[in-house]
């Protein structure tokens, strides 16, 4: 007999809720989007067309008050809100996911994680760019010593927006844990400790480039990896010219590739990963493997952000782990706070124990 499908409530139905955690909730076997909460009467609309099942609730607390009908909770609000939804949840005895990051300190990062082991509920973060095609390819080829040694990681998540756009990404309020390092940095900060482990040192340089901005626009990151691999962080709005998105330099081979994963273009058309041909990148997308003179292109595994979901719905039923630790979400935070004071000190920093 088929189990019945776990209930999810959605919190927030800007970006994060409708482009990415709604549509692979919808197409996760074993979910069922429950719940849509957002005020925002053009949201509102939104959801009610893309996801006519759901009930539409105006705020958290109609949510609350009906915890019994749910088995998990999404938290896609703004940042300043990640954390006290979440700690709602956990207070409920929901099962959470978070989207990054998770908040916006370490020291409070940590003391959610603590919360959830002290009151036995499980919590992850949405770091969904380790499904990303060519962050796959990449860790396979490393896994798989295709490029001896490595010894630097290079990756870039840049835009061309010289125009400020209204919003909290744009805040220099603390709280919001707006700018480039908090928004693309907690991408590319977990994708280095993912593919080179644990991170010793840290050096950064952090700027705001357009005329009247609040936040960082502009960021480099430093990482040396106890292992000795250098990962190299470049996170822009102000950059009208793209590098390659990522390179991995080995003593053997090196791997580079340009352009961004196509998971999110097609998630914003209104594409689902249970469609055929998902996440496939075109052989002109291919990255290229070998040294210069020698180099040949190598398929870009599928991007597999539908994943997440798939492994979040087995850890509930089975009680396997959760698809991201999230001790990994507040190290992610942790070195993106010693990267902003890195670069207000003009220092290279140590990570201290547990960072």
């Amino acid at each position: 007999m088929a189990q019945a499908p776990l209930r999810v409530g959605l919190l927030g139905y800007g970006i994060a809720g409708r482009v990415f955690h709604a549509p692979l909730i919808a197409a996760t076997p074993g979910l069922r989007l429950d719940a849509i909460v957002t005020a925002n009467p053009e949201r509102r609309e939104q959801a009610r067309q893309e996801h006519p099942d759901a009930r539409l609730l105006d705020d958290a607390d109609q949510l609350w008050r009906t915890a019994d009908t749910l088995d998990l909770v999404v938290v896609a609000t703004p940042n300043r809100q990640h954390a006290p939804m979440a700690r709602a949840a956990l207070a409920a005895g929901l099962p959470v996911v978070v989207d990054k990051p998770l908040a916006p300190s370490a020291a409070e990062s940590r003391a959610l994680v603590d919360e959830a082991a002290r009151r036995g509920v499980p919590l992850t973060v949405f770091q969904n760019r380790r499904w990303d095609g060519d962050f796959l390819t990449a860790r396979r080829l490393v896994e798989a010593g295709e490029l001896g040694r490595v010894s630097r990681f290079e990756s870039r998540f840049e835009r061309w927006r010289p125009a400020i756009k209204p919003g909290w990404r744009e805040s220099a309020a603390p709280g919001e844990a707006g700018g480039a390092l908090f928004d693309l940095g907690a991408h590319l900060v977990d994708q280095a400790v993912q593919l080179f482990g644990p991170v010793e040192r840290v050096y950064a340089e952090v700027d705001r480039r357009r005329p009247g901005a609040e936040v960082d626009d502009d960021a480099f990151v430093a990482l040396t990896h106890a292992g000795g691999v250098r990962s190299h962080l470049w996170m822009s709005a102000v950059t009208p010219q793209l590098g390659p998105r990522m390179r991995v330099l080995g003593d053997r081979a090196g791997y580079t590739t340009y352009g961004l994963d196509v998971q999110e273009a097609a998630l914003r058309d209104g594409g689902r990963p249970d469609k055929p041909g998902w996440g496939e990148v075109p052989p002109e997308g291919y990255g290229q493997l070998g040294a210069d003179g020698d180099l040949r292109p190598v398929p870009t595994e599928p991007g597999r952000y539908q994943d997440f979901y798939a492994q979040a719905t087995a850890a509930l039923r089975d009680g396997t782990p959760m698809p991201v630790d999230p001790r990994d979400a507040v190290a992610t935070v942790a070195l993106i706070e010693l990267a902003h004071r890195s670069a207000a000190e003009g220092v290279v920093l140590p990570v201290p124990p547990l960072a």
